[in-house]
């Protein structure tokens, strides 16, 4: 009977080739793996903030008419949730988009239950639809006022210097015998600056922008129903 044999060093050099092997997979694993794609970073969703934290007693509703609230006009851009920036120092015409940025909603979403809230402490504020049961019901139909928003956008003067900047046109119709009536018709443009230079910066200005123009927005109002 014939037994293998291995001498010591061919044994040696055989666990050295193991390891060697074994070593070379880890390193060429490790290789693949780091070659593989980053997981993509989602994007940060803002809003306006969650507003007033006290609530508004009932009773203030009843000071000032009813008011119906259409859904705010947007167009282009403006209808997504991209958050928007302008580098005026450059090429003001350009909009760009924040790539790690976004709204939660649209902005004309976003400014139309701000503003329904702005106006809900002093007045009842009905969408269209609840105007329409109450116009069923007993035939009054309170004034309409429309938004149309035109420019929202973080604004830089500078690289270091921005603002978050709003334009829209706001119109307060009456309904009469012959049909809707145009009371009056505004625009407003307003600029707030940015802490900082970036799309937290922006989001604040912005924020800050659209509360003082809903303000304006709601006092306009009450002036013009007098």
């Amino acid at each position: 009977m014939h037994h293998s044999f291995i001498f010591p060093a061919r044994r040696h050099r055989a666990r050295l080739a193991s390891r060697w092997l074994l070593a070379g997979s880890a390193a060429l694993l490790m290789s693949a793996c780091g070659a593989l794609p980053d997981k993509p970073q989602r994007a940060t969703l803002y809003d306006f903030g969650p507003g007033a934290l006290q609530a508004v007693p009932v009773a203030s509703s009843a000071q000032q008419p009813a008011l119906v609230l259409a859904d705010i006009d947007a167009s282009g851009r403006l209808e997504s949730t991209q958050l928007l920036y302008r580098l005026g120092y450059a090429d003001a015409q350009v909009l760009h988009a924040y790539s790690q940025a976004r709204w939660s909603q649209p902005p004309a979403q976003l400014l139309r239950q701000r503003l329904r809230e702005t106006l809900a402490t002093g007045r009842t504020v009905l969408g269209p639809d609840e105007a329409a049961a109450i116009a069923r019901q007993d035939g009054r139909v309170p004034d309409v006022l429309r938004i149309s928003l035109d420019e929202f956008s973080h604004y830089f003067e500078a690289p270091q210097q921005s603002s978050g900047l709003l334009r829209l046109r706001a119109t307060l119709l009456r309904n009469g015998p012959a049909g809707d009536r145009v009371l009056a018709q505004r625009s407003f443009t307003v600029q707030r600056p940015a802490p900082t230079a970036d799309a937290p910066g922006g989001v604040k200005a912005l924020t800050a922008a659209s509360d003082a123009v809903l303000a304006e927005i709601a006092q306009w109002v009450v002036a013009t129903q007098r």
